[in-house]
């Protein structure tokens, strides 16, 4: 996938995904060229937020967190991001057979992978030391992974009617909103633990 085709894969079921179903990349490849260095982003821009502007947009910890403990926090949450995009796949997979559909693994994976783009691009937001404008891109992320849910369903899975479409991109959505919430959790509890070892 180009980041050039992201914008209109953003707006148009025909536009980039057709690319993406011709190429059809294996799971290994998207996993370690796109789902590998796009889930490093937000573990690394909140290391860059605790020690340059720390408690200004992330939770304030006091005394402040070494290297050291970053480093633990950001590999815990690195980890669970890759994990979550495998099981999101196949949990995506089970939806569409609820909807009589049978896409391979590689299709939901490729979707799994593509949809939390925009929110795995708006922690880069974390440059601005300002929480109601990272509040302001993360919504607009959310709206930008609801487009590539919306549009990436019929043609990844090759979906003829568009009413199945729509009430599977829903659940998908719904089902994103579930891990994207999962994975905060995530990140605050390794906080307090790491608090609780201190």
């Amino acid at each position: 996938m180009s980041f050039m085709s992201l914008p209109r894969m953003l707006l148009s079921e025909t536009e980039g995904w057709p690319d993406i179903v011709r190429v059809h990349p294996s799971v290994m490849k998207l996993l370690l060229l796109f789902v590998a260095p796009m889930s490093a982003i937000p573990p690394l821009m909140h290391a860059y937020a605790q020690l340059v502007h720390p408690g200004a947009v992330t939770l304030l910890v006091q005394p402040p967190l070494t290297a050291g403990e970053l480093l633990l926090v950001g590999g815990a949450f690195y980890i669970t991001e890759i994990a979550m995009v495998s099981l999101m796949a196949v949990y995506i997979q089970q939806l569409a057979e609820s909807f009589d559909l049978h896409p391979k693994y590689e299709e939901t994976y490729t979707l799994a992978a593509i949809a939390p783009t925009p929110l795995w691009l708006s922690s880069l937001a974390l440059f601005v030391p300002n929480v109601w404008f990272n509040v302001a891109v993360v919504l607009v992320a959310w709206v930008g992974s609801v487009a590539l849910i919306r549009h990436g369903v019929r043609p990844l899975f090759r979906v003829e009617d568009e009413i199945t479409a729509h009430r599977l991109a829903n659940a998908v959505t719904v089902a994103g909103v579930g891990v994207w919430i999962g994975l905060m959790v995530v990140l605050t509890m390794s906080l307090g633990m790491l608090m609780g070892w201190r």
